[in-house]
């Protein structure tokens, strides 16, 4: 595999209806490490690179960095979710951004092939709801101000192959009231020469190679 720009640009439309961006991100040689801890679904160097492009914005001071690690969509799933804050905060009466919420999605907890984004005919799903629908809007409530919300996911095996869950879960998200902004393609490797040499996470199906990551925007509705 040979090795990509950082910044390398092409465009993607899971469950759009227009191209937007996707940018890849490799690993640097001195990052020599690809590989996602047990459990995780991106190396640590990815989280360095989140914490540096999302958390600091010029002029504000910067962002609270939440990670929730997501394993089930049952009733309860928040109080069952790992929560790790992994940029500080500056305690004062100074105004701060809304947070970043960054949700690992367990590849079993991805909707499967054939399921439809949730509709509802009188009124709009709420926060109470279990499942996805009810994640994404509850996480719409805590990044109300334009908070920017990223889904860290990879793609799963279903029947020997495969699968992207993207566009289900693009199309709950926009129903919850979140704008798709940007696709992230994380390469799992290690930087040999002018190759990467693929390091894939510990449990993932055979040829998987990348995870992804979305990059969603709370609209403000006020």
């Amino acid at each position: 595999m040979t090795k990509s720009d950082h910044h390398h640009t092409t465009t993607s439309h899971p469950g759009a209806s227009r191209p937007l961006p996707t940018t890849v991100w490799t690993p640097d040689s001195n990052n020599p490490s690809g590989v996602s801890a047990p459990g995780e679904v991106l190396p640590g160097w990815a989280l360095d690179k989140i914490r540096a492009e999302f958390t600091h914005r010029p002029g504000h001071p910067p962002a609270r960095l939440i990670k929730i690690h997501i394993r089930d969509t049952e009733p309860g799933m928040d109080a069952r979710a790992r929560v790790t804050y992994l940029a500080p905060h500056e305690d004062g009466r100074s105004a701060r951004p809304a947070p970043v919420l960054l949700a690992e999605l367990h590849p079993d907890t991805l909707p499967a092939p054939d399921d439809e984004p949730v509709r509802a005919c009188d009124e709009m799903p709420g926060a109470m709801e279990n499942g996805w629908s009810g994640f994404f809007h509850r996480a719409h409530r805590l990044l109300f101000r334009n908070g920017v919300l990223l889904l860290a996911t990879r793609q799963r095996r279903d029947a020997g192959r495969l699968t992207d869950p993207l566009g289900s879960l693009i199309a709950s998200a926009r129903t919850a009231g979140f704008r798709y902004l940007q696709h992230i393609v994380i390469i799992h490797g290690h930087p040999d020469g002018d190759r990467i040499t693929p390091t894939p996470p510990e449990g993932a199906p055979p040829g998987l190679i990348h995870s992804d990551l979305l990059v969603l925007s709370a609209i403000n509705s006020a």
